[in-house]
């Protein structure tokens, strides 16, 4: 999900793509609020650029890939997680109170919220369309081996799946298991591993055969 747009004040055509209705009912919400001096461009353009480059996945991949890589970093994340992430310069609203959970053999972590859509934006950016949808929402805590498969993986029966509940007061992090062969990859290296559903924990890390070094 992005939030990704032309600006408004360029004009109203369109050169090589097409809006959803969502995109336009969007578009004209934001001119009208602009137009009455409700809405600043100049501060939405500011937070417009900021989760577009500033927050997303590729924030929580620097933070498993560096519990990956540094073990004195990793004690921390699993003790003290808002603090450790925070350290890294990943901070704000959403991520107030994230805690990390560690993936392992035994134990595979997912998260969900059955609410409405609590998630760390710091470190993964907006949620994606499905984290809010009702029936992940709902099978996820009911069926999440099934949710799983659906996601293209299975775990071995004797993994047992905890599936974590994110609230307004406290959100999560999965942190996977890191591929093997991947001993000696600097933290950039590893980064490229780490995918958003990863650390929702609906995916696995990519392969280290699938990504360039």
């Amino acid at each position: 999900m992005s939030l990704a747009r032309d600006d408004p004040r360029a004009g109203d055509h369109e050169h090589g793509s097409e809006l959803s209705d969502t995109q336009l009912r969007v578009r004209a919400l934001e001119s009208v609020l602009v137009e009455k001096g409700y809405v600043d461009p100049a501060a939405l353009d500011v937070l417009i650029e900021t989760y577009e480059t500033k927050v997303g996945p590729h924030n929580g991949a620097c933070v498993v890939a560096k519990a990956w890589s540094d073990a004195d970093f990793r004690r921390w994340l699993f003790t003290d997680s808002g603090e450790a992430i925070a350290s890294l310069g990943f901070t704000g609203r959403q991520g107030e109170n994230i805690v990390a959970l560690e993936n392992t053999p035994d134990v595979h972590n997912m998260v969900v919220c059955t609410l409405c859509s609590c998630y760390p934006w710091p470190v993964l950016g907006l949620p994606p369309v499905w984290y809010k949808s009702a029936p992940y929402r709902s099978r996820a805590v009911a069926d999440p081996r099934g949710v799983l498969r659906d996601f293209g993986f299975e775990l071995p029966t004797d993994t047992r799946i905890r599936v974590w509940d994110s609230t307004a007061e406290v959100r999560y992090l999965v942190v996977p298991m890191q591929p093997a062969g991947t001993d000696g990859w600097t933290e950039d290296e590893l980064a490229r591993l780490v995918t958003r559903d990863s650390m929702i924990g609906t995916g696995l890390p990519r392969r280290p055969e699938d990504v360039t070094r």
